[in-house]
C-alpha cells in the first residue's frame, strides 16, 4: 500500500499545493496510479475550502482510499528575535487541538465518497478513535500521541475493545459511520 501525501505543509513550495486544487490532486493521483497497481491511499489536506471536492476528485482519479486530516498550517514567533520559530515560517500543527476538525472532515468525506476513509488528526484515546469511526472512518491512524506515549497505539486498541465490550458490540465494523446527525 502507498500513502500518497499531497498535503504536506512542511516543505517550501511543497506538497500542499497539490492537495489544494481538485485538478492538481487528481492529476498527481492519475500519474501515480499509472506507475503502480498497489493500493493507493491519498492523504488529504485540511487547508482547503472543500475537502469533499478534493476527496471526490482523487477518488475519480483512481485512489483506493483517502486518509485525513493532515496538519493545519500554523505559525509561532520568537518574541525576542521577532522571527518565526520555524525556518519555513509556517508548519503543520497537529495534536488534540485539531481533533474536532478531523471528525467533521472525516464525516463530510465519508458521506461524499464510496472508497474507505482513514481518519487521523489528534487521536490520543480509544474514545477518539471510536468517534472517528462513528464519523465514517474505516481505520484510524495515530501520530502525535506517540511523541508523549510510545505505547499509545496499543493502549488505544485496548480502549476501543473495552468500549465495544461495554456496549456489547461484537465487531468494530458495527460502529463505522453510525453517527446520527440531528
Amino acid at each position: 500500500m502507498i500513502e500518497l501525501n499531497i498535503s504536506c505543509p512542511n516543505v517550501k513550495q511543497g506538497g500542499a499545493a497539490f492537495g489544494t486544487s481538485c485538478d492538481m490532486a487528481a492529476e498527481v493521483v492519475r500519474q501515480v496510479r499509472k506507475a503502480t497497481s498497489k493500493p493507493l491511499v491519498v492523504k488529504l489536506s485540511p487547508n482547503v475550502t472543500s475537502i469533499t471536492d478534493i476527496a471526490k476528485a482523487v477518488e475519480d482519479a483512481g485512489a483506493d482510499a483517502v486518509s485525513l486530516i493532515n496538519t493545519l498550517l500554523g505559525m509561532r514567533i520568537d518574541i525576542n528575535t521577532r522571527r518565526p520559530i520555524l525556518r519555513n515560517n509556517v508548519g503543520g500543527m497537529s495534536g488534540p487541538a485539531v481533533f474536532p476538525l478531523a471528525v467533521r472532515m472525516v464525516w463530510q468525506v465519508a458521506n461524499a465518497v464510496k472508497i474507505p476513509v482513514i481518519g487521523m488528526g489528534g487521536v490520543s484515546s480509544g474514545r477518539d478513535a471510536v468517534e472517528l469511526m462513528m464519523a465514517g472512518a474505516s481505520a484510524v491512524q495515530v501520530g502525535a500521541a506517540i511523541f508523549t506515549d510510545p505505547y499509545a497505539p496499543v493502549r488505544i486498541v485496548d480502549e476501543i475493545n473495552e468500549f465495544l465490550d461495554s456496549k456489547n458490540i461484537s465487531s468494530v465494523r458495527d460502529i463505522i459511520g453510525t453517527v446520527q446527525p440531528w
